[in-house]
Order: C-alpha cells, then structure tokens, then sequence
C-alpha cells in the first residue's frame, strides 16, 4: 500500500541559498591565504601559560577570518556590515577565482595544520578547543577534497554560480556611498570571474570531467532565462529601491546611479552571460558520462568525500543507507499505526501570509525552543522570471555585526498550498536558519567560525525544525504524524536515489523501478529528480542525513537523562556548539562553553 500522495518534486529542492555559495568556492583561496599566516606564526614564539595560549590563538584565528575576507568583496561585506571594527581594508574588488591546481591548497592546508600543532590543546579554553577541533575537522575535509579538485561542479542545478551570483547581487546592501561604487565595480569584473569559471569548466572538459549534455542543456537555459529578461531584470529594480535608501546621496546623484547600474548591467554582466552560455554550448560534448558519479575515474571514492563532506558525518555512505532505511521503517510504522484512526483529509486553518506564518511560529516555537534576542526579518518575493529556476524558499545569511537583519524569499510558484508555505517557512525562518543564525551569533562565536561551511549541521537543523513544524500546524496530532512522517519518508527516498546513482550506479530505469516500488509511477517526475540528483551529486543527503543525525542526538540525549529530559535543553546544547561535523557536535555537546 502506498502512503505517497506523489513526489513532492519540490520538497528536495527546499534548502539554504544564500550568500555561503559563492563563499564555499572560496574554500580554497582560504587555505592558501592562510599559508601566509602560518609562516608568520611559526618563526614566532608560544607562550606557555594557559592565558597565553588562549590569547594567541584567538589572534591567530583572527588573522585567518581577516585575511579570508579581504580577498573576497562579496564575503566581506556579507559577513561584516562594518569591516573596520576589524581592522579590514579590502584590497582589491573581486568575486573570487576557480583554482584548477590542487599544488597551493595542499601546501597551504599542510602549513596551517603545523600552526595549529603548535598550541597547546589542553590548555586552550572548552571554546576555543571547539574552534580549534572545528578548524582542524574543516582543514582535512579541504585536503581530502583536494585531491578531486576538477570533479567539483560549481554550476550545479540546484545551487549553480548561474543562479546565485544575480540573487547575491540583488541583495548587496548599501550602508553608503562607497558600497555602490564598490558594487558597479563588481559588476564591471564579472567578466572576469566568468572567464575563470569557464577555464575551470574548460580544463575539466580536458580531464574528461566535463558535465552530461543534458545537464548543459539546463544550465544553458537557466543562463538564458536570466539574460532574456530584458528591462524586467530584478537587478535594475533591487539596485533603485537600495540606492534610493542612502541618505547621503542626492536625488541627482542617485539618478546618475541608477543610469550606471543599467550601463553596467548591458556592458559587462550581460555579455558576460553570453559569454557563458556560448562557451558551455561549445563544451557540450565533451563529456564522458550520463550517469552518476561512480561511472567516473575514482568516482566511487569521490562520491564519499562528497557524502562525508555534505552531511558532516562520519558514518560510511553504506551505513548511511542502513540509517536511512531504519529510519524509514519506524516513519512508516508509525504512519501505520494512526492511519485507521485518522481524518485523512487536512483541512488546516494556516495563515496564509507568510509575515503572519512566521509570526505564529516565533510565538508557538517558545515552550521548546531558547527564547531569541529582538530581531527583525523582510519576506521578498522571487521575480517571476526567475521562480522555475529558484527555489520554493531561501534564507539570506545577514552580517554578523548586523544579524537582526535577516530576508526570506518565497517562490510562490514553486510553493503548492498553505501547509507547504508554512513547513517551508518554518524551514527557512523559525525555528529553522532565521533561528538558527541568530542564535548562534547571538553566542559570541569566534569569528573564524561563521565563514567555515558545515552544510550537514545547518541543513539538517533546518529539516528538523520543518519536522517540528507539522506538531505547531492547526491539525490533530494524528494529522501532524502523517504528513511528518510521510515528509520524512520522501526525504528517505531521495537520499536512497542519490546513492543508486552515484555509488550504485543506477540506470533511469532502475531509478523508476525503485520508486515504483513505494506506489510512486509518475516517470516523467522520476526522471526530472533523477537529472537534478544527477546534477548536484550529495546535495540532498545533507538535508536528511543532517536531520536524522541530530534525531539520533536526540535519542542519546534522552538515554542519558531518562525522565529529566528536556526538549528545549536538547535544543540549546545542540545551538550552542553550532555548525560543525556531528562528531564534533557529539563531543561538545551538554558542556559549558565560556563566553
């Protein structure tokens, strides 16, 4: 019998996109920048008092975070509204480059690694031994990762360069003046960060690492999509409506802007998608394989550091399958078990403004959740030329000096009923990355830390918090446990698909098969999440391999406290470590982390 409705196509790609795409990229300019600290460190010396290792290792971390983003013009100003608290001068306007030699990175991770040696572990503070495990975790994974260095795709379909960097642009906030003179500079470079993303697509086209052709064909039309949007293009309007919010600027001075903006936009981004586009229908062809990623040189052992890297656990892709089966096992159980005693129709009294949504959730989420700091939040809608290619929702990291700051978009067309906005919502907002953000900035974590990226950790709090959602809804408990579990269910099934394809090896065929398996027949549905699988290899595990992670968190957390347990305390010893690998997660949390 099956309990699915249908795929929720939609539901896998529900996630994050924010700023962290473009930098995540930055991985491994981070390490080899961070080479020049270690030499400097090194030839100096280490105090041996517990004091002194503290100190010291606090201003080494802060050297790395300010030197990570100098080099980078969109992660300093996402990150940092007022970069001189940090003493930061940028050096230069750029998006960033795409190394295609491992040689720097491997050096550079080598020599941070003998930095780190240098501190005394034991007599670092719990926090400060938090970053430093942190660190070091993340420092492994970029050695790992580098090995494979061409296999990366950073114009995957679901959070592609393509469809990112124009939503990044759309929401560059300008404090003052010099913040839309540096973004038009930006804008003049994308030509040039384009040519380095097409020289690393090219060298892969060499290596036989290129993408399929129908995987191309997308990205070609997501590229098309946003360039044929003509004088509709959201970023003649966003950049209007931010320039005509700097106060300094005079009425004058701010038409002139915008007169810029749309010169800008025609003689340098727009070809410079053109530029894009004509170079991948050159590439198409040129690549070796259809299917998943096993079918590539080393692929299998790739596709694991891609497992391990994404989810932040430690567990083997194998034992990922065996997790992800149990776990589906008691959801259906558990389904089986309310399915004679309930109403099966939802018939929910949700709002449906998402401003009202969100307000709901920040009231209902208190008798289980910390109680947040003030904060503030904007709900934008996705531009409709853009709403096939965005997802159904997405969270806008603030800066961390400004983190009462925060933007929702929702993407109305890719959001089907009330029920959905309001999971997707609390996903997004509260108690899911809104929450999340807010809390763990509100920690006073070392900087370093919020621009290391554990996809795993955030991902997974998000879909543990939209689980918790469907228990806050206007429904009967019964109702609740339905759609949660069958939303889990679906979410199981992907994560079993991606590592058909990728570590098994399936065919379409075996995919359909596989599906058909649970009562779900729609092929031509079956076949888009197979290219979008296939597409973004890993992607979705993070989501429901993070969640399950902290659901087994959970159940060790009240084996150790039986009766005392207590969600809300589970909940604030899981936000209090913040985003790290879940073995790190494990390690810290329940322990008193200094201020």
């Amino acid at each position: 019998m099956s309990f699915f409705k249908g795929i929720q196509e939609s539901k896998i790609e529900k996630g994050k996109k924010n700023v962290n795409y473009i930098t995540t990229q930055k991985i491994r300019a981070f390490s080899v920048i961070a080479g020049t600290i270690g030499i400097l460190l090194l030839s100096g010396c280490q105090s041996e008092t517990s004091a002194g290792q503290n100190r010291q290792f606090r201003q080494f971390t802060k050297q790395l975070f300010c030197q990570e983003l100098s080099s980078n013009t969109i992660s300093l100003h996402y990150t940092l509204k007022n970069p001189k608290k940090y003493d930061i001068r940028e050096n230069e306007v750029t998006f960033g480059t795409f190394p295609t030699d491992n040689k720097n990175l491997l050096a550079a991770v080598e020599n941070l690694e003998e930095v780190l040696k240098t501190f005394d572990y034991n007599k670092l503070s719990v926090k400060n031994s938090l970053t430093y495990d942190v660190l070091k975790c993340y420092l492994n994974m970029t050695e790992r990762d580098a090995e494979y260095i061409l296999y990366d795709e950073p114009m995957g379909l679901v959070s592609g360069v393509q469809t990112q960097l124009p939503v990044i642009l759309s929401e560059y906030p300008f404090y003052e003046q010099s913040d839309v003179d540096t973004y038009l500079q930006l804008m003049k470079t994308t030509p040039e960060y384009f040519a380095s993303l097409l020289k690393f697509e090219q060298k892969k086209s060499k290596a036989g690492l290129f993408m399929s052709d129908k995987m191309a064909e997308q990205v070609i039309e997501q590229c098309k999509a946003f360039r044929d949007m003509g004088e509709n293009n959201y970023l003649y309007s966003t950049f209007a409506e931010r320039v005509w919010t700097v106060t300094s600027l005079s009425d004058k001075q701010k038409s002139d802007y915008i007169q810029k903006n749309a010169r800008m936009m025609k003689a340098y981004v727009l070809p410079a998608y053109d530029n894009l586009i004509c170079t991948i229908e050159k590439l198409k062809g040129s690549g070796k394989n259809e299917q998943g990623l096993c079918y590539l040189p080393k692929g299998k052992d790739y596709y694991e550091q891609v497992v391990e890297a994404s989810t932040g656990s430690t567990r083997s892709v194998e034992e990922i399958r065996d997790m992800t089966r149990r776990q589906m096992t008691e959801d259906l159980e558990a389904m089986e078990r309310v399915m004679q005693n309930s109403e099966r129709e939802v018939n929910a009294a949700i709002p449906q403004n998402p401003v009202s949504i969100l307000q709901d959730l920040q009231t209902k989420i208190l008798t289980s959740f910390p109680e947040l700091p003030d904060t503030t939040y904007e709900v934008k809608y996705v531009p409709k030329a853009m709403q096939e290619h965005l997802s159904p929702a997405f969270y806008m990291i603030p800066a961390i000096d400004a983190y009462n700051e925060n933007v929702i978009y929702v993407n109305e067309a890719q959001i089907g009923n009330t029920m959905a906005l309001f999971t997707t919502l609390a996903h997004e907002g509260y108690p899911g990355h809104l929450y999340q953000t807010v809390y763990f900035a509100n920690t006073n974590p070392d900087p370093i830390r919020t621009v290391l990226n554990f996809g795993g950790y955030v991902e997974g709090w998000a879909t543990y918090a939209e689980m918790c959602s469907y228990y806050l809804a206007p429904l009967t408990k019964d109702q609740a446990t339905l759609l949660q579990k069958n939303s889990s269910i679906v979410l199981g099934l992907y994560t079993l698909a991606d590592i058909g394809i990728h570590y098994d090896g399936w065919s379409r065929e075996d995919a359909i098969a596989f599906y058909k398996k649970y009562g779900i027949g729609d092929e031509d549905n079956i076949n888009r999440i197979y290219d979008l699988i296939l597409g973004s290899p890993g992607n979705y595990l993070k989501y429901y391999v993070g969640y399950v992670e902290f659901l087994e968190l959970k159940k060790d957390w009240v084996k150790e406290y039986g009766s005392q347990a207590s969600q809300k305390e589970f909940h604030k010893a899981v936000l209090d470590v913040g985003p790290a690998p879940f073995k790190v997660v494990e390690k810290y949390i329940g322990r008193k982390l200094d201020k």
